[in-house]
This record gives C-alpha cells, sequence and structure tokens, in this order.
C-alpha cells in the first residue's frame, strides 16, 4: 500500500482552510476547527503508536481496560447535548453501549471470524471501536430527539417511536447507498492494501450488520433501563 508523505498530507489542508475561512465568516468562531483539527491529529497519532504495542503484547488486562476508556468517552460525548446530565441516566447510556457493543463482539469474534481466543487485539479493537462510536452517534440522536418529543408529546411511546425511527435513518441509508453511492471505509482500506474485493465485501457485510443491529440494540437498552 502506497506511504502518504508527511509533505503531501499537508495539501489535505487546502480544503479544510477553505471550510475554516467560511465557518469563521458564518459563526465568528475562530477556534473551534483549528483545536478539533489539531485533537484529530494528536488523537490519531498517539492511538497509532499505542495500537503498535497493543498488537505485540497481545495483554488482555490492557485491552480490557481500553475497552472500557473507549466505552466511558462514549458514554460522555452522548450525554453532552442532553438534557438530564444525571448519574443514573450516565450509567443508563453506558449499560447500553457496553452491553450491545459486547454482545456483539462475542458474535463476531467467535462466531463470524471463529477465532479460539476472544482477545486478538488486531481485530477486536478496531471492530470494537466502529461499533462504540456507531452507538455513541446513534445514541445522542436518539436521546436528544426523544427529549424533545417527550416535550411536544403525552404520549411515551410515541416519543420513543419518533426518536428510534429518526436515529435510525443513517443507517438504513448507508445500507440503500452502499456499493452505489459509497465504498465504505473498511472495504475501501482492504482492497488498496491488496485484499480480494469479494473478500473485503464479506467484511464489509459483516461491519455494516453489525453498525445496524448495534445501533439498534443500544437503543433498545437504554430505553428498557429508562423509567421515564
Amino acid at each position: 500500500m502506497k506511504t502518504i508523505s508527511l509533505l503531501n498530507l499537508l495539501y489535505a489542508l487546502i480544503p479544510l482552510s477553505l471550510v475554516y475561512i467560511y465557518y469563521v465568516r458564518l459563526t465568528n468562531n475562530k477556534t473551534e476547527i483549528i483545536y478539533a483539527t489539531f485533537r484529530m491529529v494528536i488523537q490519531l497519532l498517539g492511538v497509532g503508536y499505542l495500537l503498535i504495542y497493543i498488537f505485540e503484547e497481545k495483554n488482555i488486562v490492557i485491552g480490557s481496560l481500553i475497552l472500557l476508556f473507549m466505552i466511558l468517552i462514549s458514554t460522555f460525548i452522548s450525554i453532552r447535548n442532553t438534557s438530564n446530565k444525571t448519574s443514573t441516566h450516565f450509567i443508563n447510556i453506558f449499560l447500553s453501549i457496553l452491553l450491545s457493543g459486547v454482545f456483539h463482539l462475542i458474535l463476531i469474534i467467535y462466531f463470524i471470524l471463529d477465532f479460539d481466543t476472544f482477545y486478538e487485539p488486531r481485530y477486536v479493537i478496531p471492530i470494537a471501536g466502529m461499533i462504540f462510536a456507531n452507538s455513541m452517534n446513534v445514541l445522542s440522536l436518539c436521546i436528544e430527539r426523544f427529549e424533545k418529543e417527550l416535550i411536544r408529546n403525552d404520549s411515551l411511546e410515541k416519543s420513543k417511536a419518533i426518536a428510534f425511527k429518526s436515529a435510525m435513518i443513517p443507517q438504513i441509508n448507508s445500507f440503500l447507498a452502499v456499493g452505489l453511492v459509497t465504498l465504505p471505509g473498511m472495504m475501501t482500506g482492504q482492497i488498496l492494501s491488496g485484499i480480494d474485493p469479494l473478500i473485503a465485501v464479506r467484511y464489509q457485510i459483516m461491519i455494516m450488520s453489525t453498525i445496524l443491529s448495534s445501533a439498534g440494540l443500544s437503543m433498545m437498552i437504554y430505553f428498557a433501563l429508562k423509567k421515564n
């Protein structure tokens, strides 16, 4: 796979700079995109070095702590835009991401990929990241819409239905568009690295099915845990 030089990587900043200028003109916020870009670069560099160590050591204790950390960060981000920031609500979101994520990881590692041991870091960490991040985004959309619908509607069940359906729109759209409008990131990466496209397709089907079902299951768990 062709290596991107640091100099060539700077070309990506050209369109980003144009968006930044327009963003500042509209919002008068001069720091948000700069801060987000800086944080993105630092986080990715950090995780790149960390993954080298994780893949070599295969220490299940370290791996478990990383997964726990990922779930905690996902929970903090999910609750950020909600009006209810109580500890009980935090725990509900945490358990929704945890239970859905662990269920799908076990299904993938033991049954779909058929590994003998659960902790295969080269597979578990990236797949867990996709599952947790997806659940985080879906729960954020779902909870925000649910809180607004509760204010507008008297019916709890109707509010749940509207929130659930709205949060699932991006997932279902991605199913409808894949292969026709987009080639997903994981499949593209595998093809670029030289893997047979038909093998890459199988992995992508696994990931996309997991993304939709983990999103739905995390919301189902959230609504089951929520008392009102």
